[in-house]
């Protein structure tokens, strides 16, 4: 288990660095700047002006030195400053980044306890009517897009019930009852969705577990259904639903552009692409760098469960 962990650990330092070598360099190839904006906004050229606001913003060295200049202030924690609001990046990206993750953990959540138990029994009664029914909404699920399945169901709750989320977004800490009332909407608009993809993926699972010889000899046996359920197709497919898990919270976190953007939550894709829109090259870093350093540690996190779940799974080899 140690070595394994020492070799996910350096797997993933050097993903992070390529990473971080790709988001720099897909900024910065990005047409235009703070530099060509400022100076358009304030009527201003000449080529003093510019080359004292690019000596300002360091935006005058190589690209590598540009680069080895971030990645040494991101080793001790420090994303440089905003160039629009003038506030440090990594107290923006993290304000931002803790409204996606608690939706994302909201939304997860929701699409566990919906999706999971749907694919289960959809899998358990294939083809029979209750399978249909449980088909009919995982496709439903699926073809719906989001911002389509947000608007209805703001249009919808608004007109049925006459309520509407707060227009301010606070945090748990500040008032939980408009927090959890805020992120309601928005978490139902991604959960239908993962929670649909969830009870697909859960279904093909144990249908494709009910082929196995193990669980054929199992049912020839004698062996009750529940107890074939339980000790053979439960165990053996919940790699592969944690797995999936992995992937549907990673989705959330890095897909959440639209559903913020619709609902004005101040989270980490509507921060992206506001800094995207005014040139705020160390808040788009940032942003792109939390999103990667998020998905390398829900792999990390999925890697270990590995090992927790099912023993049998030699992690140390």
């Amino acid at each position: 288990m140690g070595s394994y962990l020492v070799k996910r650990l350096a797997a993933s330092l050097l993903t992070a660095i390529l990473s971080s070598i790709a988001v720099f360099l897909i900024v910065r190839a990005v047409p235009g700047d703070v530099v060509a904006q400022m100076l358009g906004q304030s009527g201003g050229s000449g080529s003093q002006a510019e080359e004292a606001l690019r000596r300002f913003f360091g935006l005058n060295e190589p690209l590598y030195v540009q680069y080895l200049d971030w990645l040494g202030g991101v080793l001790r924690g420090d994303l440089g400053q905003s160039w629009v609001r003038g506030q440090p990046v990594a107290e923006i990206v993290f304000k931002a980044f803790t409204v996606t993750l608690q939706l994302g953990l909201m939304t997860l959540a929701f699409a566990t306890i919906i999706g999971v138990p749907l694919g289960l029994i959809a899998g358990l009664f294939e083809g029979r009517r209750v399978d249909a029914a449980i088909q009919a909404f995982n496709i439903l699920g699926l073809s719906a897009p989001v911002f389509w399945l947000g608007l209805i169901l703001l249009i919808a709750v608004s007109s049925l019930f006459a309520w509407s989320p707060p227009l301010i977004y606070r945090t748990p800490f500040q008032n939980l009852s408009d927090n959890l009332s805020t992120l309601l909407l928005p978490m139902l608009s991604l959960g239908l969705l993962q929670a649909a993809a969830y009870s697909q993926f859960t279904r093909q699972c144990v249908v494709g577990a009910f082929s196995e010889d193990y669980v054929r000899t199992a049912l020839a046996k004698g062996l009750p259904m529940r107890v074939v359920f339980a000790k053979h197709i439960l165990r053996n497919i919940m790699i592969a639903l944690v797995t999936f898990m992995g992937l549907i919270l990673i989705q959330i976190l890095g897909g959440v552009v639209v559903i913020e953007s619709l609902f004005a939550l101040p989270g980490l894709g509507r921060l992206l692409i506001t800094a995207i829109e005014t040139r705020d090259y160390p808040v788009v870093q940032g942003a792109l760098l939390m999103v990667v350093f998020s998905a390398l540690i829900v792999n990390l996190l999925v890697d270990m469960l590995y090992h927790v779940i099912d023993p049998r799974v030699r992690v140390d080899a």
